[in-house]
């Protein structure tokens, strides 16, 4: 998992939060979530950062992915509490992040959801370890796309 992480990282130079954006794709590829597959398509994309501002119904997103935003958002969320995002795309990038933090994350499905509370247990522990101890099974087309 390592080895990947820091690969990734490294074609992901230059993008804020490189290392943040690895480390959260390679814990999705780890728990069976493609990661690599869901970074590769957010790469695509023209935006990849967006000021945060809070409104009165929590933050816009504008379909951004959250393989970007996520660590800003992360930070928001400790510095400001719980917010209400919208217009989310790529979602289950805040997983990893909620997870490590031990923050609630609403569903990850839904285009709008909540990112605050605490979070009791890491219901990802045992796939984390597997993944660990056995290495990552990585698509290599989503792989070979996954570059900045």
């Amino acid at each position: 998992m390592k080895t990947a992480e820091t690969e990734l990282a490294a074609r992901l130079a230059g993008i804020p939060d490189a290392q943040d954006i690895a480390w959260a794709a390679v814990w999705l590829e780890a728990c069976g979530y493609g990661g690599i597959k869901l970074l590769a398509d957010a790469l695509t994309d023209g935006a990849r950062s967006h000021d945060l501002a809070r409104d009165a119904l929590g933050i816009d997103l504008q379909n951004i992915s959250c393989a970007f935003l996520a660590p800003a958002i992360m930070r928001d969320v400790k510095a400001n509490g719980r917010v209400f995002l919208r217009n989310v795309r790529h979602g289950l990038f805040m997983l990893p992040f909620t997870v490590r933090d031990n923050i609630g994350l609403g569903c990850p499905i839904d285009p709008s959801f909540a990112v605050g509370g605490e979070r009791l247990k890491n219901p990802y522990a045992e796939k984390l370890a597997l993944a660990e101890a056995e290495g990552l099974d990585i698509d290599e087309t989503a792989w070979a796309g996954a570059q900045a």
